[in-house]
């Protein structure tokens, strides 16, 4: 069975009460009032490709600014990415390990795939592998049994490239579609894998629940992103330079740790590229950041995964919060009577 739009439409009805202005404090380990979870996106061998079957070579994120998408290979384009695999990921993988911080690869299965040495090295290290897809595309116009044939294909990959056989309990596709999510959880029920997290939202700062969409009876922990945080802000033109990039993340972990020592901790994500930060001119960006958060004793560097899991045990699902039906929560002005969210309210 594959999905209609229609049928997905419910689950993505837009909650814009969230938490209100009284967020569940999700206790962070050791009492930190910030947790900061690092994101490295591997999609080098796995973008777009005359060699893969592409009509044409990938036309995002690269050091050569947009380029003109024609239907041939373009050797000095690929060797862009490569370098992301060859030298970068190592050089910001160092970088992390002196500083014993574990990070998530927003992997694409393709990428790990062709690189098994570096998802070993991955999970052998104590990083996290969260699925970005099976190839580094977007699924915003995929019809749905090629996406679902993807999502198998996904799960088989990282089977294999895992030293473990681990599958990656969070998705994060960056381009999905109203179907993603379903389609995505009906192939891990079926695959008797759990979907622990999805990271397709920007709306928070804290993780919140929504009711998975193969069984409604459990839970889905969304995970938001703060894509302001993302280095391809520098490629978009957005951040014109290493310090606006600098300056703007130093800021947000002000904030959200200012608020955190108010009593309403929270989390960021800082996201970046290997092909990208792991130039060494970009490299001291990076550097400047994790150098200036490991200045605090009150901060908990984690994982998607990690935050995830202790979320939901700090603040459990509760399928009574959800109007009948959809994914969006109940609010005290559309209800008879003001219900609990997730617990707390």
């Amino acid at each position: 069975m594959t999905f209609t739009s229609e049928q997905c439409l419910p689950w993505h009805e837009r909650d814009l009460y969230g938490y209100g202005n009284n967020p569940p404090n999700p206790k962070w380990p050791n009492g930190a009032k910030i947790a900061v979870n690092f994101v490295m996106n591997h999609e080098e061998g796995g973008e777009s490709s005359v060699e893969l079957g592409d009509e044409v070579a990938e036309a995002f994120f690269h050091d050569f600014g947009p380029v003109s998408r024609i239907p041939q290979r373009r050797q000095p384009l690929q060797t862009q990415f490569d370098y992301g695999t060859r030298i970068a990921v190592w050089r910001l993988l160092r970088l992390f390990e002196s500083k014993s911080i574990p990070i998530t690869f927003y992997a694409v299965a393709k990428s790990f795939e062709r690189s098994p040495h570096i998802a070993k090295y991955v999970e052998e290290n104590g990083h996290e592998t969260c699925s970005h897809g099976y190839r580094w595309r977007s699924y915003g116009d995929c019809d749905p049994e090629l996406e679902e044939h993807h999502a198998r294909l996904s799960i088989e990959s990282f089977r294999k490239s895992s030293p473990s056989g681990k599958v990656p309990s969070g998705w994060f596709l960056g381009r999905p579609n109203v179907r993603s999510a379903h389609i995505v959880a009906k192939v891990y029920q079926e695959q008797g894998e759990e979907l622990l997290y999805w990271a397709d939202s920007y709306a928070d700062d804290l993780p919140y629940w929504k009711p998975n969409p193969a069984d409604p009876s459990k839970g889905l922990v969304i995970m938001p992103y703060s894509f302001d945080n993302n280095d391809t802000k520098m490629w978009f033109g957005q951040m014109g330079s290493n310090e606006a990039y600098v300056n703007h993340i130093i800021d947000s972990f002000t904030t959200i740790r200012e608020e955190g020592l108010a009593g309403r901790p929270a989390y960021i994500t800082v996201a970046f590229h290997s092909r990208w930060m792991g130039r060494p001119g970009r490299f001291q960006a990076l550097k400047r950041i994790v150098d200036h958060m490991k200045q605090f004793d009150d901060v908990w560097f984690a994982t998607r995964e990690q935050i995830a899991e202790h979320f939901s045990k700090t603040v459990p699902y509760d399928p009574e919060a959800f109007v009948p039906g959809t994914g969006r929560m109940k609010t005290p002005w559309t209800e008879s009577s003001k219900p609990k969210v997730n617990g707390f309210h």
